[in-house]
C-alpha cells in the first residue's frame, strides 16, 4: 500500500470527517475541509498534471507556505507518478532558480508569498511549462503577482492556471496511475545547515516506512488530533503527521507561531499531539511564567503527548515542562532527511527518565556508532552515529560521489557524533563538522549550549570554534538573552566555571541565535559573521 492509497482509504471511512484545518490567528482566519474534500482535489491536481504532459520521472516543484492547499498539492503529484520536489520557503530567488535547475521542475506550483522571487528568475526556469499559482482570497494579488502573471502568458499563453480554475475544471476521479513501491516519489533539498543543500530520492516505499514507524512510536488512533507547527516542505513535519494520516486521525496547520496561538489552537480544536521545536517550548514556558499564559483559562486535558526533534533537546527544558505538565507523555525523535525524516533513533514515552539522550533504534530500524574505519566503538565513547532501515533514502539525486560517501553497505553514515551508555541509549555529542579542536582536545558544542540553558537569564545559545593562532580554535558562545534580563560576559564566564576548563567558552558574544525553520542552529551564517569564514556553497 502506498500513501495515495492511505488517502483514498480514508476519503472512503471518513469521508464527512474533517481532515485538515487551516488557522491563521494573526488576521481571524480559519479554513477546513473533509477527507473526500482532500481526495477529490488532490484528484484534480493529479488530472491537471496528467493534462499537461506530466509523466513519472518528471518533477512538480512545491513553492508554498503552510496552507490548506499544500497537501492536496503535494498528494496529486504523487497520484501522477512523477516526484514532488518541495522547496525550503527561506530560499532566494537564486536559491529556488538553482533547486528548480537542479531538479529539472516540468511544472512550478507557488503562493502570493514567492511572487516578487519568481518574477526575479522567471527566464532563467527554462525546464518549467507550467506555472500553478494558489491563490487565496485573504491575500489578494500585488503588483508582482500581476506582472508575473502577465510575463508568463506574454511567453506561453497555456502556461499560466490558478488553483481554483484547475479544480473548478478537472475531474475528482482517481487516475488510476500505477506504481511500485521503489518507485521515486519525492526529491527533498537538505534543510541546509551545512550550507550545502542537496536533492534527496526518496520513494513510495520510503514515505510509507514512514507512516508506520511514526504510528508505532505514537500510537496515533483516529481520534487523536495533530497540531503541525513546523513547515511542510521539510520531511520532519510531515513525517510525523504521516502516523496520523495511517488511521485517518484530524490535523491542524497553525500559520504563524506563538505561544498564546499554540495554547489557543490546543484548546479550541481539542489537539492531543503536538510536536514542538525547542524554541517554541522556551517561549511556551516563558510565557507561563511571566503570567502571559493562564493554564487554566484553556482546555488542555486532551492533550496526551508533546514531543521534540530536529535538534538536541536541553534536559532543563523537558524538566521545566512537566512542572507545567505533570500529566502529559513526552518523547523526542531523532531523524534526518535522508531517513525520510524523524524516527530511525527514538527516545521513547516510556523512557522519559533518560531525557538528554535522543534513544534507541527506532520501529524496524538498526544503529550503531563507529569509528574513522567504520568499526563499532565501546559503551561510551563518542563516534560516528550510522543507521539502516526502510526509510533510508535511495541516494541523492544526479550525485553518485555524495552518495558512495554517506550510504555503505546499506547503512547511512549521518554525519552526527555520539556516544551509547551501557543500557543501550545513545546520546548525540555533535555534528561531526562542529567539532571544536581546540589545543588537541575535542570540544563537541552540543555540551557546552545545553549546559549554558541552564541558566534562567540565556533564552538561546550557539557555540563555535574561532580561530586561534596558538590552539588553532578556541570554543566562542553566541548568547541570546531573555527579555527584560541582564547579564554581563563576565557573569557568563563565571557561570561556566562548572564545565571543565577546556570546554569553557573563551569568549562570550551577545546576539540572537539563527535558526532554520527546522529549529538547526545556522552556524555556518555565525562563523561567516563572526570568523570571517564563509561556507555557503550551492550544488
Amino acid at each position: 500500500m502506498t500513501i495515495t492509497e492511505l488517502l483514498s482509504n480514508n476519503a472512503k471511512l471518513y469521508s464527512n470527517e474533517v481532515s485538515l484545518v487551516e488557522r491563521e490567528p494573526s488576521i481571524g482566519s480559519r479554513r477546513e475541509i473533509t477527507w473526500l474534500e482532500f481526495e477529490n482535489q488532490a484528484n484534480k491536481i493529479a488530472n491537471a498534471l496528467i493534462d499537461f504532459g506530466v509523466k513519472k520521472g518528471d518533477k512538480v516543484v512545491l513553492l508554498l507556505m503552510n496552507c490548506l492547499e499544500w497537501l492536496p498539492c503535494y498528494f496529486g503529484i504523487l497520484k501522477t507518478g512523477a516526484m514532488a520536489v518541495p522547496l525550503n520557503f527561506r530560499f532566494t530567488a537564486d536559491e529556488i532558480q538553482k533547486c528548480i535547475a537542479v531538479a529539472e521542475g516540468k511544472v512550478l506550483i507557488y503562493g502570493p508569498e514567492f511572487c516578487e522571487r519568481v518574477l526575479e528568475i522567471k527566464n532563467e526556469l527554462p525546464t518549467v511549462e507550467k506555472f500553478i499559482f494558489v491563490e487565496n482570497e485573504l491575500y489578494p494579488e500585488n503588483q508582482s503577482c500581476i506582472e508575473l502573471k502577465g510575463r508568463i502568458l506574454n511567453s506561453n499563453p497555456d502556461g499560466y492556471i490558478t488553483y481554483n480554475g484547475l479544480i473548478e475544471k478537472y475531474p475528482s476521479n482517481d487516475p488510476c496511475i500505477k506504481f511500485s513501491d521503489d518507485e521515486e516519489a519525492a526529491l527533498y533539498f537538505t534543510s541546509g545547515t551545512t550550507g550545502i543543500p542537496k536533492p534527496i530520492i526518496l520513494t513510495h516505499s520510503n514515505l510509507m516506512s514512514a507512516c508506520i514507524t511514526e504510528n508505532k512510536h505514537h500510537h496515533q488512533t483516529h481520534n487523536d488530533v495533530f497540531l503541525c507547527i513546523p513547515p511542510l516542505y521539510h520531511t520532519g513535519a510531515k513525517m510525523h503527521w504521516f502516523g496520523s494520516l495511517l488511521v485517518g486521525g484530524k490535523a491542524v496547520l497553525l500559520k504563524g507561531v506563538s505561544p498564546k496561538w499554540i495554547i489557543e489552537a490546543v484548546s479550541e480544536e481539542k489537539v492531543t499531539i503536538v510536536w514542538l521545536l525547542v524554541p517554541w517550548a522556551q517561549d511556551i514556558l516563558d510565557a507561563i511564567e511571566r503570567g502571559e499564559i493562564i493554564l487554566s483559562n484553556y482546555e488542555l486535558s486532551q492533550w496526551r503527548l508533546m514531543h521534540i526533534g530536529a535538534q538536541p533537546v536541553p534536559p532543563s527544558l523537558v524538566s521545566r515542562w512537566k512542572e507545567y505538565f505533570p500529566n502529559q507523555l513526552y518523547d523526542t525523535n531523532y531523524g534526518l532527511s535522508e531517513a525520510t525524516g524523524p524516527g530511525c533513533v527514538h527516545l521513547g514515552v516510556e523512557n522519559i527518565h533518560k531525557v538528554g539522550a535522543i534513544g534507541i533504534p527506532g520501529y524496524g530500524w538498526e544503529a550503531m556508532i563507529v569509528d574513522d574505519m567504520g568499526n563499532p566503538v565501546p559503551d561510551n565513547v563518542v563516534g560516528e552515529l550510522i543507521v539502516k532501515g526502510p526509510g533510508v533514502m535511495k541516494g541523492y539525486y544526479k550525485n553518485p560521489e555524495a552518495t558512495a560517501k554517506v550510504l555503505k553497505n546499506g547503512w547511512l553514515y549521518t554525519g552526527d557524533m555520539a556516544k551509547r551508555d551501557s543500557e543501550g541509549f545513545m546520546y548525540l555529542v555533535d555534528r561531526k563538522k562542529d567539532v571544536v579542536i581546540c589545543g588537541g582536545e575535542n570540544i563537541y558544542p552540543v555540551e557546552v549550549e545545553n549546559f549554558l540553558l541552564t541558566h534562567n537569564d540565556i533564552k538561546d545559545a550557539a557555540v563555535i570554534g574561532m580561530p586561534d593562532r596558538r590552539l588553532g580554535e578556541i570554543p566562542v558562545a553566541i548568547i541570546e538573552v531573555k527579555p527584560g534580563r541582564y547579564v554581563t560576559e563576565e557573569m557568563i564566564l563565571e557561570f561556566c566555571k562548572e564545565l571543565p576548563r577546556y570546554k569553557r567558552p573563551k569568549r562570550i558574544i551577545f546576539d540572537k541565535v539563527p535558526r532554520n525553520p527546522t529549529g538547526k542552529i545556522e552556524k555556518p551564517k555565525l562563523r561567516e559573521k563572526w570568523c570571517g569564514v564563509r561556507e555557503t556553497v550551492f550544488v
